[in-house]
């Protein structure tokens, strides 16, 4: 990581400009930073340089939405979410760096198709305007996603688009979704640090790197706040599930 040259730093500056406009507008749109950082440094350690950078953008979403997370949904997620962390941690002391692109990328595209298929099998009537309370969610694919997000997060930090399409399923509209989103993410991120440190993806080198970095997530953060009202409902829906789409493909086919 000493050695990186201008244009992939610009292209890791551009990234975490996007961290920041991901978290306060399209959550999906993860997906393409953690591509380009796992395309700029080895995929192992591209997951402990950017964890700083969620974090960040973290913070800045929840002093955002922090009014309409819906927290009945976050309590019903952890013990899950908890779960596939560990169970990530596991698979981190022995998979390579081909091993955690593809196991992630078709974890991404399976969620998305199973998304969809769920609402071309049962369309949701569209709301006069947006709400923080979810459709009624069963306990099975609350644990199910839960697990996925947990195992994906602690993987590659590819929780978001597992997340994303939980919340949509569940009937959330932009405001809980995003509120809900924030919280969530906070609380996992910053609970994983101890995972990553353990497991040396995280060190004095990875840190020098996140300072230069985190500069950029605040212009995104700010840019994505002011997108986020002209952006409607249907649209936001499909900009979530085609960025899922396009980061599982990328992670898949690298």
């Amino acid at each position: 990581m000493d050695t990186i040259t201008l244009w992939p730093l610009a292209a890791l500056a551009a990234a975490s400009l996007l961290v920041g406009f991901s978290k306060t507008a399209v959550s999906g749109a993860n997906t393409i930073s953690l591509a380009v950082f796992a395309a700029v440094l080895p995929a192992r350690e591209s997951t402990g340089v950017l964890l700083p950078i969620l974090i960040a953008g973290d913070i800045l979403a929840v002093l955002v939405y922090r009014r309409h997370a819906h927290w009945p949904t976050l309590l019903r997620l952890f013990p899950a979410v908890a779960a596939g962390v560990v169970a990530g941690t596991v698979f981190m002391l022995w998979a390579d760096d081909e091993a955690v692109a593809r196991s992630i990328g078709a974890i991404l595209l399976l969620m998305a198709g199973v998304t969809l298929w769920r609402r071309r099998a049962r369309p949701r009537p569209p709301a006069e305007e947006d709400t923080d309370e979810p459709s009624r969610g069963g306990r099975l694919k609350a644990r199910t996603y839960g697990v996925l997000g947990g195992f994906t997060t602690m993987v590659a930090n590819a929780g978001g688009p597992v997340m994303s399409l939980y919340l949509l399923s569940a009937g959330f509209r932009k405001l809980g979704f995003l509120g809900t989103s924030a919280w969530f993410f906070l609380i996992v991120n910053t609970s994983k640090v101890p995972f990553s440190v353990g497991l040396g993806l995280i060190d004095a080198q990875s840190l020098m790197l996140d300072a230069a970095l985190v500069l950029f997530v605040v212009p995104g953060a700010y840019l994505g706040r002011a997108c986020v009202g002209r952006i409607n409902q249907k649209l936001f829906d499909r900009i979530v599930i085609g960025a899922t789409v396009l980061g599982g493909l990328q992670l898949l086919l690298r």
